[in-house]
């Protein structure tokens, strides 16, 4: 196979330099095509970033507005105690 490969790249050069330099750029760029698509598919095709967003509670989402000052202690005693 490597023989037939070679045979194709002395072929192909035409002038464009050494077919064994040719053979080794493009099995580079065959290797890189892989390896970007399995990182591609590990991330995502959304293109997430690697860091997972955890889901949150209603629980944490309410303590969070209350913390910050969103809403009142009125209202927060109540809005927990409608989500319960």
């Amino acid at each position: 196979m490597v023989i037939m490969m070679w045979e194709y790249y002395k072929d192909w050069s035409y002038g464009w330099g050494n077919p064994a330099l040719l053979m080794a750029i493009h099995a580079i760029l065959i290797i890189a095509g892989i390896v970007l698509i399995f990182f591609m598919m590990r991330m995502g095709i959304s293109g997430n970033t690697g860091t997972k967003h955890e889901s949150r509670t209603a629980r944490q989402i309410l303590d969070e507005r209350y913390a910050k000052g969103e809403i009142d202690k009125e209202t927060y005693e109540q809005m927990k105690i409608d989500i319960q």
